[in-house]
């Protein structure tokens, strides 16, 4: 497929991605009765779905990876040539930024708001680390064994949703968006930058990480039987 329209599936499943999690952030918040966990599950529940049916959508289309982080790690692996990195960031970006808008509209909201959510300190920085680490080894492991991607994405961001204390933004372009959100889903766009660190670094650590895991170590290369016998032994 054509980059344009790789791209362009990357803007529409990122604006979805928003739109679900603003938006049920939204939902949950006035419907939980003032109850902040009941808020927090129904959101949880809403963005572990939505990304097993995106990815599973858009997976064909353009590896559905809605994420900066995703893409960074994609290139390093050489899975995705690095001149078109800048065309799928660009589109996460946009497209998140859109969904915001979208959920807002929905609920007959300000189109763009900027939050006044605190997340800040230690905890959430190391959380976002930690988060976008895993979230990149699953992805890792799954890629390499076959296994069905979206559904161990979805489960891992709902279960980093409740293992993490930032609630597991675990995406730049997430981060950037909902700092345009002043809703349950939304952070101070002054902590925002400090997210989108810790959330480079993770993914920087998975990728070093995976590489060390999987590469090939000289010691354990061998000379097949059918090399010797088709070129004859060395030294003849």
């Amino acid at each position: 497929m054509r980059l344009g329209r790789r791209v362009a599936a990357e803007a529409i499943g990122t604006g979805l991605l928003l739109a679900c999690i603003v938006g049920s952030g939204i939902m949950g918040e006035r419907l939980a009765g003032g109850s902040i966990a009941l808020a927090l599950l129904a959101n949880t529940i809403a963005t572990g779905a939505v990304l097993v049916a995106l990815i599973f959508a858009f997976a064909p289309m353009s590896g559905a990876h809605f994420n900066p982080a995703v893409t960074l790690a994609a290139a390093a692996h050489g899975d995705l040539p690095w001149r078109e990195v800048p065309g799928y960031i660009a589109s996460q970006l946009a497209g998140a930024i859109v969904g915001v808008g979208l959920a807002h509209v929905m609920f007959e909201l300000p189109l763009f708001s900027l939050s006044h959510r605190a997340r800040s300190g230690v905890a959430q920085m190391a959380s976002e680390g930690v988060a976008t680490f895993g979230l990149l080894m699953v992805i890792g492991g799954c890629a390499r064994s076959r296994a069905p991607v979206a559904v161990a994405v979805g489960a891992y961001i709902t279960a980093a949703y409740w293992f993490t204390a930032s609630t597991s933004f675990a995406n730049p372009a997430v981060t950037v968006a909902r700092s345009l959100s002043d809703t349950f889903a939304g952070i101070r766009p002054t902590d925002a930058p400090g997210f989108i660190v810790a959330q480079l670094l993770g993914a920087a650590t998975a990728v070093a990480v995976w590489h060390w895991l999987t590469m090939t170590p000289r010691t354990d290369m061998h000379v097949s039987p059918t090399a010797v016998k088709r070129h004859g032994e060395p030294g003849r």
